[in-house]
């Protein structure tokens, strides 16, 4: 993306005021459903076309940055806008607005499926929010696509992203890392000569000062915890697996899904099998990052433990989402100030923006999965020597699915209406085929 032309950037914005900033960034937390893809594309309706508080290439560069950290990209691009805007206030204030709604809706539902399981009311509704999340995603699609491929480099990028993620399964890392190296390679063979790039503010001294100030942030407190309650107490559990989780969740919660399962249902036995699906569903259906996965997965496992105490439940849903989301303020505050070094350097830009292009490629993955999980009930893996397919079963479409997807995509990508008009339009249709006896 970093590497598109643009006619001419908006001339940027006033600089919001703290108090307006804080609006936004509620309205984006409200907002946030269709993962990933959804969430980059509506901050940067937001935050670029409507508010004009960052610019288009700045932007770019900042989720080409993100895209390289582990944990979810979306919050930390929050994250690090809200920073540039109003310091280390406003990235905690982004950051937190962008996760707390999801993290208390997904609590409730972890409540309410504690307690009662499946309720096929809100399974009923969950179908209209789905079909809804995936019109927003191929709305993301569309417009990251035009940004970024430029040329028929990007484009070649973004296809074997698409094919080494669909068909050859390889872990989004390696795709992550090979597109930086050939764009790091090209950029290199357009410009030899590279010009000394700008120190950031503070140098290396004042990013290490950060990093152990935040480090202690993340670690201290569960170090506490587990001194508290014992090392083998299942909220130490909790906060030793998440940590080492946050550190390897490269790719979002569907790259970590397979580890996250195994783990939890076979080594800690929080879960049955099932039950991590379920979990998935329901982060699915609610703002914020779908990273809230492993709030249920907290709040289940200790609510067990606890003898189905849900006080016990709700700590460990605290736990989990320390663990998950306090090492994504470290990653930013300490490495946020080199965002625009790595953009002075013409080799490193150009990495940035190869990985940006196999970006496109992953998001189109993304899309594809979502609507297979959408539009099917079964699905099943087609393998084939290094080929391994997700291939849907035909008679299992879901007819009304398809039709409030349908209209999902009039009504946001034909009759430009937003997305809470949208979420709301079809979650009502859900709810009437519902109670009409659907």
């Amino acid at each position: 993306m970093a590497s598109v032309a643009q006619p001419a950037e908006a001339a940027a914005a006033a600089p919001p005021t703290f108090a307006e900033a804080l609006r936004v960034w509620a309205r984006i937390g409200l907002l946030s459903f269709g993962g990933p893809a959804g969430q980059i594309a509506l901050m940067h309706r937001i935050l670029v076309d409507e508010k004009r508080w960052i610019g288009e290439k700045a932007y770019l560069s900042a989720l080409n940055f993100c895209m390289l950290l582990p944990g979810p990209e979306a919050m930390q691009l929050a994250t690090y806008v809200g920073w540039r805007l109003h310091g280390t206030a406003g990235g905690l204030a982004a950051g937190l607005l962008f996760v707390l709604p999801g993290a208390a809706v997904v609590l409730a539902l972890a409540m309410l499926y504690a307690a009662y399981g499946r309720l096929p009311v809100a399974e009923a509704l969950f179908v209209g929010v789905k079909a809804a999340v995936l019109a927003i995603v191929v709305e993301a699609l569309l417009r990251v696509a035009r940004r970024a491929l430029a040329g028929w480099a990007e484009w070649a990028t973004a296809g074997a992203a698409f094919v080494a993620i669909f068909f050859l399964q390889v872990p989004f890392p390696i795709i992550v890392g090979a597109a930086a190296l050939v764009g790091f390679w090209r950029g290199g063979a357009a410009a030899p000569h590279l010009p000394r790039a700008p120190s950031p503010p503070g140098g290396a001294a004042t990013a290490l000062r950060t990093a152990a100030v935040w480090l202690s942030v993340w670690v201290v407190p569960l170090a506490l915890l587990a001194a508290a309650f014992g090392r083998e107490h299942v909220l130490a559990d909790i906060g030793y697996f998440f940590s080492k989780l946050a550190v390897v969740t490269f790719g979002g919660a569907y790259a970590v899904l397979a580890y996250m399962g195994q783990e939890a249902v076979a080594h800690y036995r929080w879960l049955e099998p099932g039950e991590m699906l379920d979990g998935l569903g329901l982060a699915e259906t609610t703002p914020g990052p779908l990273i809230l996965v492993t709030e249920f997965v907290g709040y289940m496992a200790a609510y067990r433990a606890g003898g189905d105490s849900w006080p016990m439940g709700v700590m460990g849903a605290a736990v989990t989402l320390w663990a998950t989301f306090a090492p994504c303020f470290l990653w930013i505050f300490a490495g946020a100030p080199y965002i625009e070094r790595i953009n002075a350097e013409p080799r490193l830009r150009a990495a940035l923006a190869g990985v940006t292009a196999a970006v496109v490629g992953v998001i189109l993955n993304l899309t594809v999965w979502f609507a297979l999980q959408v539009l099917f009930g079964r699905v099943r893996q087609w393998r084939l020597g290094p080929l391994d397919v997700m291939v849907p079963e035909p008679a299992t479409l879901n007819l009304p699915a398809l039709a409030l997807s349908a209209m999902a995509a009039l009504l946001l990508l034909v009759l430009h209406r937003g997305v809470l008009a949208t979420l709301a339009a079809c979650s009502a249709a859900a709810l009437a085929w519902y109670w009409a006896g659907g």
